[in-house]
């Protein structure tokens, strides 16, 4: 069973490498094949197939088969367990903030 942790940690992960964010940001735009994907990029197209299968495992990317052809598009609601996991840190961080700044307001008066 995966978790929302290691849901977490493998998205986390995934975006940890500039190529595959520069990859994220071409499926921003439109849906596309491997070999598109690979001619916009400084690596190999087996290279990008392997940053692809990464992605797909991490959940932010999935692909469907046109004859030979396997097209990839993002798959936004992957996204969703990294904005959970980063969600959480801001909200400690808002509460902080807002400590912070009731303890200053009561210091001024």
């Amino acid at each position: 069973m995966v978790t929302k942790e290691i849901q977490a940690q493998q998205v986390l992960d995934a975006l940890g490498d500039q190529t595959r964010r520069d990859i994220l940001a071409l499926l921003r735009k439109a849906a596309l094949p491997v070999g598109e994907i690979a001619k916009g990029m400084p690596i190999s197209r087996p290279a990008v197939s392997r940053h692809l299968r990464i992605l797909a495992q991490a959940g932010l990317v999935e692909h469907s088969s046109s004859g030979t052809r396997n097209i990839f598009r993002l798959r936004p609601d992957g996204f969703s367990v990294a904005q959970a996991y980063l969600e959480c840190f801001w909200d400690e961080a808002l509460a902080c903030f807002r400590r912070a700044a009731e303890g200053h307001t009561e210091d001024v008066g």
